[in-house]
């Protein structure tokens, strides 16, 4: 099967070089070939010139019941259909965004790309439709094929190859003759692409991610959907978005920069982790981690586009910057429509937004790491009493006795008490990413030693760190990393607890690792999981090491 299926790739080839020859003609209407009109007799001195241009033209084909035909090189059409009238000729007949119709003989191929193809003439070699269905009604001397589309054959179709149909079913009439194999992969899959033709044409053609032509109902209901989303962020982490927005706002310089780095930088981080081969275990992650920052840095470009029209701050009403980022939506979701510009509105509000997070989460790190260490609140000075009015002699005939007698030994001064775990620096995201990578490799050799089922690296990895949670407060990733969980409340950690955080973690995961990413947002420095076992994950001094 896969041999029938390459055999078809050079084809292929030919549809996209057909392609670009038809951009050429990309402001002509319909192409159809017509019949030309018969030349009048010329003067002998033009003759020469005459038949040459009709030589390239069009040639004039005597047929044998007495009628004319035309003959043409390729009828080529590009965003609209290609059709060869009945009585035409012509070597080969190609839609790309369009249908490729035929009544006529073709003596090559007929070829349809995001477009149905429908042959009622003869054709020399090859039928084939990609992402569109193929009707044929005629004798085809080579294949039928329909790529993500249904192949029918009517009643006077005769194959001379193989009937194949990728992604679609083949539907034969029993009067239909197949001279090779008939052959449907996948048969169901068409259904699900029909919705995709119309945008191919109507958007995709046109550079623009939306557009108001029938048939694209579900794209629209896919930007509303994305747009419910963003909102929804804005309401639940409203305190995030402004911090983003702001940085944005007042920075606007380095969070472009940013956004060019991270765009330069991700694709080389993704191959340096393939080319280590060890890093390949941390690919999805990072994917994860770059989709669900992408899709918080949309909402928080929006809420700024909101801002603008809205004309107001929103600080610290989340139902504000949700309003903001639905007005932005629907001004980004206008500009959608507009030819180009709607491909170039929509990377760049990926880039920026993503750039804008991690900007965001840089300086934030940078802050962090450049307050003094063991700065703490301000402690005021004791507060000395006023002496007492008629107490200073006394005092002062006491401190003469004092000083004659026999000094005594200094009290020893008390230990101070150590300071509760709670009180330790929060860990950052990145250390604790680093921490949870150690601790997912030992996870993974560990099971593929034991089971070689790399379906239970998960729950191996759940189970791993609910055991050292409770047993020594960290894993072994978190211990290298100088880190400790610890219960917000200041209790020692329970099973309860630690089992609680590992299935969370799950929920911090498969919601695009959003979870996680909490970490760089929140002040607590506090993940998803963290806050539904109401844990929290410390920085413990390189003086008090936990193994």
């Amino acid at each position: 099967m896969n041999a029938r299926i390459r055999e078809f790739l050079p084809l292929f080839g030919l549809i996209v070089a057909l392609g670009a020859v038809g951009t050429v003609r990309a402001a002509e209407p319909i192409a159809t070939a017509q019949p030309a009109p018969v030349a009048a007799a010329s003067p002998a001195s033009a003759a020469p010139a005459a038949a040459s241009a009709a030589t390239e033209a069009s040639e004039a084909v005597e047929a044998d019941d007495g009628e004319r035909t035309s003959r043409v090189q390729d009828v080529v059409a590009v965003g609209r259909d290609a059709e060869l009238a009945a009585g035409n000729v012509a070597d080969s007949v190609v839609a790309v965004f369009g249908s490729a119709r035929s009544a006529g003989d073709v003596k090559d191929a007929i070829v349809a790309v995001f477009g149905d193809t429908r042959v009622n003439g003869p054709v020399g070699d090859a039928a084939v439709a990609v992402f569109g269905s193929n009707y044929v009604d005629a004798a085809v001397k080579g294949d039928a094929v329909a790529v993500f589309g249904n192949l029918e054959l009517g009643p006077h179709a005769e194959i001379g190859g193989e009937a194949v149909a990728v992604g679609g079913a083949v539907h034969r009439d029993p009067a239909a003759v197949v001279h090779g194999e008939t052959v449907s992969v996948l048969p169901g899959a068409a259904h699900f692409l029909d919705g995709l033709r119309p945008w191919f044409r109507h958007c995709l053609l046109f550079a623009r991610p939306l557009a108001f032509a029938p048939g694209l109902g579900w794209a629209w209901g896919m930007a509303f959907g994305f747009l419910a989303l963003y909102a929804l962020l804005a309401l639940l982490a409203g305190g995030a978005v402004e911090r983003c927005a702001e940085t944005l706002e007042t920075r606007p310089g380095p969070t472009l920069l940013a956004s060019l780095l991270a765009v330069l930088l991700v694709p080389v981080l993704m191959i340096l982790l393939v080319i280590t081969v060890i890093g390949l275990a941390v690919v999805p992650f990072v994917g994860l981690g770059v989709l669900a920052a992408t899709l918080f840095g949309k909402a928080v470009v929006l809420a700024v586009l909101g801002r603008l029209v809205l004309r107001t701050a929103a600080r610290g009403d989340s139902m504000r910057t949700a309003l903001a980022v639905i007005v932005g939506g629907l001004i980004v979701m206008a500009l959608y429509c507009i030819p180009v510009i709607g491909f170039i509105v929509f990377k760049l509000l990926g880039v920026i937004g993503f750039g804008t997070v991690f900007y965001t989460l840089y300086a934030n790190m940078h802050a962090r790491s450049s307050a003094p260490a063991g700065a703490g609140p301000d402690v005021p000075p004791p507060v000395v009493p006023p002496p007492v009015a008629g107490a200073t002699v006394a005092g002062a005939a006491e401190g003469a006795a004092a000083a004659t007698a026999q000094p005594a030994a200094a009290p020893a001064a008390p230990a101070e008490p150590a300071a509760p775990l709670t009180a330790l620096p929060r860990a950052g995201f990145w250390v604790r990413m680093g921490a949870l990578f150690i601790d997912f490799i030992i996870v993974a050799v560990v099971v593929s030693i034991l089971h070689h089922d790399g379906d239970l690296i998960l729950l191996g990895l759940m189970a791993y760190g609910a055991v050292l949670w409770k047993l020594r407060g960290t894993t072994i990733g978190g211990s290298l990393c100088r880190l400790q969980v610890v219960r917000a409340d200041g209790r020692p950690l329970d099973w309860a607890s630690s089992v609680v955080r590992a299935l969370s973690c799950l929920l911090s995961m498969v919601v695009l690792g959003l979870g996680f990413i909490w970490i760089a947002l929140d002040p607590e420095r506090q993940a998803w999981h963290d806050k539904i076992a109401g844990t929290i994950v410390v920085r413990t001094p390189m003086s008090k090491p936990l193994v």
